[in-house]
């Protein structure tokens, strides 16, 4: 039976690196445009111990999202160890395409998957490039599109981007602002004559009526800026009871679907949103099991210095851990992976992988 398996992985972790500190200075504003009457120390203070975000990286201005993408994808053909020139897909996940230094407009056309081709340097035209915008949970819905493309037999190599350069599209004035990141992570994923190895099962869910203006984009709380500058905009409360409510059952249906007991997962790899939220959402997904005692290091976390770094959290995160760059954390031959995300639309999925 073939079957998906990752044979490579790659991620661009950007170089600028920005502290907490460096928003001491930074005007925070409420969403009527009237300056927060709180010192910034209490409010980073307070943003700290809910995120668990210490620092984040930056792109350098030189950079772009394409650019990030296109030396995560690097790495991971290389980790691989295949001929570019054999990729059947090329699918990257992102919301807002390229945005210049300093510009704040978006550029999409021609898409970044087309961009990420061409800087490869791939001449192949059999080699499919396209983009999947589809809120946080981007890279893991386009492994789902793969692992389809791989099991009907229309593809055997696929190349899954992440990459988001979220510092250029955020509200300096919203103290929100203070959790985006930038970043890029990549996957091959292969078609293996294998017997239960690579994607097991995986479920995806869009909750859009009720939910879809909890993340979206709106003007900046600055009465002085320009009122046709659109900004990322969280309601934070009610991303975190969505996410807390909803995630645990996904993760736990792929679970069901697959055959896998909680106690057989090795690893839970949820996109780095918010180091609480993260952590309600792994003890409510083990109660959901029937299981109330979590075992120690099952839920690896990048968020303290990278931020959210949006579609790049999972991938970035499962480069780092399949390469032995976590601290304290394996990865070994048979061990089962839970990769999971929630974001914008809202939209939520989780895939169950052995290693």
């Amino acid at each position: 039976m073939v079957q998906s398996v990752i044979t490579g992985t790659g991620s661009c972790i950007p170089e600028v690196v920005i502290p907490n500190e460096s928003f001491l200075q930074t005007q925070f504003m409420e969403k009527s445009g009237k300056v927060l009457d709180v010192n910034n120390d209490t409010i980073i203070a307070k943003f700290a111990s809910i995120t668990g975000i210490k620092e984040r990286r930056y792109a350098r201005p030189d950079q772009n999202t394409s650019d990030l993408a296109y030396l995560a994808a690097a790495e991971a053909i290389a980790n691989a160890n295949i001929d570019q020139e054999l990729l059947d897909y090329i699918i990257v996940a992102h919301n807002f395409g390229d945005i210049s230094f300093q510009s704040n407009n978006t550029n999409q056309v021609p898409s970044l998957a087309s961009r990420v081709k061409a800087l490869l340097g791939i001449q192949n035209p059999d080699c499919v490039a396209y983009d999947l915008p589809f809120g946080c949970p981007g890279w893991v819905e386009a492994m789902i599109q793969a692992n389809y493309f791989i099991r009907s037999g229309d593809a055997k190599r696929c190349l899954i981007i992440g990459a988001e350069t979220l510092s250029r599209i955020i509200d300096p004035h919203d103290r929100d602002s203070m959790i985006f990141s930038d970043g890029a992570g990549a996957t091959v994923l292969t078609a293996a004559e294998v017997v239960g190895r690579g994607i097991l099962s995986h479920k995806t869910q869009t909750y859009a009526l009720d939910y879809i203006d909890v993340l979206n984009m709106g003007r900046s709380y600055s009465v002085d800026a320009n009122a046709s500058d659109l900004f990322i905009k969280m309601q934070g409360r009610k991303v975190y009871e969505f996410a807390v409510t909803y995630v645990p059952g996904v993760i736990k249906n792929a679970l069901d679907k697959a055959g896998i007991a909680i106690e057989q997962v090795s690893k839970v790899l949820i996109h780095q949103a918010n180091e609480k939220m993260d952590q309600a959402i792994l003890a409510r997904l083990f109660q959901l099991c029937g299981q109330n005692q979590i075992p120690d290091r099952v839920m690896p976390m990048t968020i303290s210095w990278l931020g959210n770094s949006s579609v790049a959290t999972v991938p970035t995160l499962l480069d780092l851990l399949m390469k032995g760059n976590l601290e304290g954390h394996t990865i070994q031959k048979g061990d089962i992976l839970v990769l999971a995300s929630v974001g914008a639309g809202m939209n939520i999925n989780a895939i169950v992988y052995r290693v």
